[in-house]
């Protein structure tokens, strides 16, 4: 076991159920706004997520935002995506964020650069989710970089990836995430799944498989502003799952908010109730509070 305490990595592994929130990094040169909504997040989850590019989007770097983070008393989730830099930017950011105390890193892909506002930028790709697990997982075990060069410390990260609840065919099996968890993969943040026996029977497949029982799992969820912000995840938000009577809730509630955060709340519940299920990774941007109402009308603050 890490000697090194580890916030995030003991309450999944004590086996309560984790709560993260997902932050976008500031588009300025200044920590404010950061600082503030991190300070209202904090009671109410155990870490929260730091985007990195998301959407191809020009943001401060989710390295320094998780730094600042950490310095603040956050625990923070770097989130690393394989579009932007190459593998000597990516192991010099790791070699950073190990230096700074952060351990928590989520492995992505990243967004297209054409879905983003800088069409002309070139994608890189040096590795993808996978592989960069692989490399992290070398330079810790090896103490050295990836040409072999030997480190003076070598970084020891708790990794996670990506994942979508589906619809699995008779005969599928999860070999891409069971890639990643052979990679080194410990934990797995879903994307935004608001039917809950969708759920119960992806996660029944993935235990048929054995992942359960070597991955973390926290489902995606967070509070709706309305009906047309629940279509638009629907049809915008690649493997979002929004059942069309959510949506109905959403269109016939007298005051849209606040039947969203009841909405995220009985979501909460339910799944902590799903077998595999180990937390919720919350994602409402700019609507930080209602993450925060949320959680306590779950019962968990």
């Amino acid at each position: 076991m890490p000697s090194t305490p580890n916030p995030f990595r003991d309450c999944l592994e004590s086996g309560h159920f984790a709560l993260t929130a997902e932050l976008t990094p500031p588009r300025g040169a200044e920590l404010r706004p950061l600082t503030e909504a991190a300070a209202i997040l904090k009671p109410a989850v155990t870490a929260v997520n730091l985007t990195d590019g998301a959407g191809a989007r020009v943001r401060m770097a989710s390295l320094a935002a998780a730094i600042h983070l950490k310095q603040q008393g956050v625990e923070p989730i770097l989130q690393q995506t394989c579009r932007d830099r190459n593998r000597i930017a990516i192991q010099g950011d790791l070699l950073a964020a190990a230096a700074f105390g952060v351990q928590n890193l989520l492995v992505l892909s990243g967004d297209r650069v054409d879905a983003g506002d800088e069409g002309d930028a070139t994608p890189v790709f040096d590795f993808d989710a996978r592989s960069l697990l692989d490399a992290i997982r070398e330079m810790h075990e090896t103490g050295a970089t990836l040409s072999g060069a030997p480190l003076t410390v070598a970084p020891d990260l708790y990794c996670g990836c990506a994942d979508i609840v589906q619809d699995t065919p008779a005969g599928w099996t999860p070999a891409a995430l069971a890639a990643k968890a052979d990679a080194g993969a410990r934990f797995v943040q879903m994307q935004y799944c608001y039917d809950m026996e969708r759920l119960a029977s992806y996660m029944a497949r993935l235990a048929d498989n054995g992942l359960t029982e070597r991955l973390y799992f926290l489902v995606g969820l967070g509070p709706l502003r309305s009906a047309r912000s629940a279509r638009w995840m629907r049809d915008s938000l690649f493997g979002t799952v929004m059942p069309d009577g959510v949506i109905r809730r959403m269109e016939s509630a007298r005051d849209p908010e606040e039947e969203g955060i009841e909405i995220c709340a009985e979501l909460i519940r339910a799944a902590r109730d799903i077998p595999g299920v180990s937390g919720a990774h919350l994602m409402a941007p700019g609507n930080h509070r209602a993450i925060v109402a949320s959680v306590r009308l779950a019962g968990m603050m």
